[in-house]
């Protein structure tokens, strides 16, 4: 009788055995690198996005007081001598300072909605939680139709100074669009800290126009035919008073982008510091200069005031403010063009 052996079961290799093992192992290492690389990838987009946080959070209450005198400070404090000459000394000063403390309270309040709303970037967000989406769509139109026509005037003064300072047959609106360019080149620093730079020259161009027109017109100063008045000009109309204390109050318009500047602190709590240590330093400027401009020139000061000191003065003076009327007209363009990215 024969006998099937059945032939034993062919047994697996060790070196099979090794070779499953690495593809288990190279799996795990690749899993694991392609989770180290998705962590290290989100840590660097972490990092980025804290540095970029950190730039755009790198300004102080002092730098603060200097984009507030950027915004606020300009020809426009030469006007006051022409309202002065309207409403009278003692009511002048009297309006100067009264909306000096008004312009303080109310930027004191807008902080504190800053501080209850962090993620408030500008009035138009304000506008969003008064008034929900409409509200959104109204405050985005008029800030930034506000924010433009202030642009503009500093164009227009631009364009002002440079025909005083040349005499030129060349066409105004040539002028007009080299300051259009100069005002859109100086906005293009990214963060309000790099803007605080410039802010420097910008206070001291206006303080060195003021000072040399107040200087001028007080050596100038003879008797003049139509002195100065402690009170209202006689026969004054109420449109006359109502523009002369409108320019008054448009000379206190710095809490414009306050909340703008305020984005970009890093410590928004310090911005009573600065808008107190700001109106001080405003309201007395406005005063003395409106107050000493108009004792020298009297009734018939002009608007702007560096007008009244002469063609020579004026053209030196224009020539000094340069700076403040591009570097004060340029941030809100900044202000405008966060509004649009944001």
């Amino acid at each position: 009788m024969d006998h099937y052996i059945t032939p034993p079961a062919p047994e697996s290799s060790s070196d099979d055995k090794n070779i499953s093992d690495m593809d288990k192992i190279e799996a795990v290492r690749r899993t694991s690198d392609e989770a180290l690389g998705q962590v290290m990838g989100l840590d660097l987009e972490r990092e980025k996005t804290a540095q970029g946080d950190a730039y755009f959070h790198r300004l102080g209450w002092k730098r603060l007081t200097v984009i507030l005198i950027v915004t606020a400070i300009a020809l426009g404090s030469l006007s006051l001598p022409g309202a002065y000459a309207t409403l009278g000394m003692i009511p002048g000063v009297i309006v100067t300072i009264i909306f000096g403390f008004v312009a303080i309270y109310a930027s004191y309040i807008i902080g504190l909605v800053k501080l209850k709303y962090p993620k408030a970037k500008s009035y138009v967000d304000v506008g969003a939680l008064l008034m929900g989406k409409w509200g959104d769509v109204l405050f985005s139109v008029i800030f930034v139709s506000l924010l433009t026509l202030v642009v503009g005037s500093h164009c227009l003064t631009g364009t002002i100074a440079f025909v005083t300072m040349t005499e030129s047959d060349v066409c105004s609106l040539v002028f007009g669009v080299m300051s259009a360019i100069i005002l859109l080149i100086l906005a293009i620093p990214p963060s309000f800290s790099e803007v605080a730079i410039l802010g420097y020259i910008d206070f001291a161009s206006i303080l060195i126009a003021i000072g040399i027109t107040v200087i001028a017109t007080g050596v100038q100063s003879s008797e003049p035919e139509n002195p100065w008045s402690a009170w209202p000009k006689e026969n004054i109309s109420l449109a006359e008073a109502f523009v002369a204390i409108s320019n008054i109050v448009f000379a206190y318009a710095f809490a414009i982008g306050q909340i703008s500047y305020m984005d970009e602190m890093h410590t928004p709590e310090d911005f009573t510091k600065s808008i107190s240590a700001f109106g001080v330093i405003q309201t007395t400027i406005y005063t003395l200069t409106g107050s000493l401009i108009y004792v020298f020139v009297g009734q018939d000061v002009k608007s702007p005031a560096l007008l009244s000191a002469g063609p020579l003065i004026s053209k030196i003076a224009f020539g000094l403010a340069i700076p403040v009327i591009y570097i004060s007209g340029s941030i809100n363009t900044t202000v405008a063009a966060r509004q649009g990215v944001d």
